[in-house]
């Protein structure tokens, strides 16, 4: 029994350590990368960086509205396929997610559930930072807008509105890679991924990291 349980284990192993082989090395980490399945190679996504801004008209009775602004009204990374999309993100990270007998020892000694650390790490990861919009564009630029609320009639819209998010589905591949799978079929424009700061700088900015495409 223990042989065919190890020999199981050792199966399953190897199934893992293939399908990870198969996933490409991004050249540079924490970016998005398009995916391309067909030839397991990845893209490198059009790349900026932005602080949230707001803008008023008309000393705010025409309105307001915040978000990021990106140069160009088109981006320089085009996409032929809307979809089964997926893209890939590499922290960087290669610490083992297997657990640490020793260390988990002594954070008991010391009053540390090791299960609250492994919950910490999960909330930490980058993914839960990244967000797709697809993106208004025009007048040289494009925007992602996260809010734009309606100043005083007649002067301002009606409706409170802002930049539609796209939804995915995260697959984690091995320690500190992600596979980012689009939910939907994605309708020909621009998009962008918002990746958001949370160091003490860019969470009092507002800063973010700009990866964007357009699908044709």
């Amino acid at each position: 029994m223990r042989s065919i349980l190890s020999t199981i284990a050792a199966t399953s192993i190897s199934i893992a350590l293939s399908a990870q082989s198969n996933y490409p090395s991004p050249e540079f980490s924490n970016e998005v990368y398009w995916y391309r399945k067909d030839s397991s190679k990845v893209m490198r996504l059009e790349k900026g960086t932005s602080k949230m801004e707001t803008k008023t008209k008309m000393g705010g009775m025409g309105g307001a509205e915040n978000g990021y602004l990106i140069d160009g009204e088109k981006s320089t990374v085009r996409l032929k396929e809307g979809n089964n999309l997926s893209f890939v993100f590499s922290s960087g990270a290669a610490a083992s997610t297997q657990s640490n007998p020793s260390a988990d020892s002594t954070m008991r000694a010391n009053g540390i559930d090791p299960s609250i650390m492994q919950g910490m790490n999960s909330m930490n990861d980058p993914t839960n930072m990244i967000t797709l919009y697809k993106v208004e564009s025009g007048k040289g630029e494009r925007k992602v807008l996260l809010m734009k609320s309606p100043g005083m009639l007649p002067f301002g819209s009606k409706k409170i509105k802002s930049s539609d998010k796209m939804g995915f589905s995260v697959k984690k591949v091995k320690e500190g890679y992600w596979e980012l799978v689009i939910d939907k079929k994605l309708s020909s424009g621009e998009y962008v991924f918002v990746m958001t700061s949370m160091s003490a700088m860019g969470m009092a900015t507002g800063g973010a990291t700009l990866f964007a495409f357009g699908i044709d």
